[in-house]
């Protein structure tokens, strides 16, 4: 916030903080820290934006997510010192995304019959990707003539957007989706706005598995430097964890090596660079995009979450 003139307003540019890309589990040591922990978690999230706590419906684990691993080592450090909790850990685990590649149309009928009121709800829409720029659900209606009830609307909307927090390759959330609502029906006395909202939840992961979904990956910008004499064997070990190479040059005597690496290959990459160069180099890496994951790595991780 900025205090000025009325007469003179100024605004300053907001700050914008990126996605956390890698998440840890963490369970408290002894029942007694239980509450504490979440007390601790909750005032280290409040005092740092890119860090995030957020507990799997799931397992019921404890998630927390930040920017890399120093950052959680440091949050786990800090738990122990300031707030005097013990915790143990779980693996990091990289933040994958999902999206689908194609258009397809697709007509969900949801009838539910149980003594007394039912459940009726039939949506027919088409689902594809978003367009360019465009995050999130976007949601259009192109239904015709009250073919469902103008009220029932922003329920197949809420429930497109529920469901994409799972999607249906590995439960990993849906960045950005088109579904265009075409046509429908509905029931005078069964129809709701839950039925349509399940409705469309039923619908979501029917259509994604026809649309051709596919995994994303949290790609890291990385930049080494290190003494030219290592230069080899840094770049070697850069391509070996499927980096892309995008410029070397030098600055004060050094050599200084640019990569785009998927975050899955770079976990323990400090201690490693270390290794290799005797303790010379040093490295920085961020967040910058996300991008397909190969199909014979896609698989391993489908198959270990399903």
């Amino acid at each position: 916030d900025s205090l000025c003139d009325e007469k003179a307003p100024i605004v300053l540019e907001s700050m914008v903080f990126p996605e956390p890309v890698i998440g840890l589990a963490v369970e408290p040591k002894t029942k007694a820290d239980v509450d504490k922990m979440g007390m601790a978690l909750a005032k280290l999230a409040e005092e740092d934006p890119t860090f995030t706590v957020k507990t799997n419906q799931e397992t019921g684990q404890v998630i927390i997510s930040g920017m890399g691993e120093l950052h959680l080592d440091i949050i786990m450090d800090r738990l122990k010192r300031e707030f005097h909790v013990e915790c143990s850990q779980g693996a990091p685990q990289v933040n994958y995304k999902e999206c689908i590649t194609k258009e397809v149309e697709h007509r969900e009928l949801f009838k539910k019959q149980s003594g007394g009121r039912g459940k009726y709800a039939d949506i027919a829409f088409k689902i594809g990707p978003a367009d360019e720029g465009k995050e999130g659900l976007q949601f259009e209606d192109y239904v015709k003539g009250g073919n469902i009830p103008k009220e029932y609307i922003p329920s197949v909307e809420k429930g497109f957007k529920q469901a994409m927090d799972n999607g249906v390759l590995a439960g990993y959330p849906v960045e950005s989706l088109k579904v265009q609502l075409l046509d429908g029906s509905y029931h005078d006395v069964d129809s709701d706005a839950l039925s349509f909202e399940i409705c469309a939840k039923m619908a979501f992961k029917e259509a994604c598995r026809k649309a051709a979904p596919k995994l994303l990956e949290p790609i890291m910008k990385v930049e080494v430097v290190t003494p030219e004499e290592y230069m080899g064997d840094v770049v070697g070990d850069l391509n070996k964890r499927r980096g892309q190479i995008r410029g070397m040059d030098s600055r004060n005597n050094a050599s200084v090596v640019k990569a785009f690496v998927p975050l899955s290959e770079m976990f323990g990459y400090v201690t490693d660079l270390r290794t290799i160069t005797s303790g010379r180099a040093t490295s920085t890496m961020e967040f910058d995009h996300f991008e397909q994951v190969p199909a014979n790595i896609a698989e391993t991780i489908i198959n270990k979450n399903n």
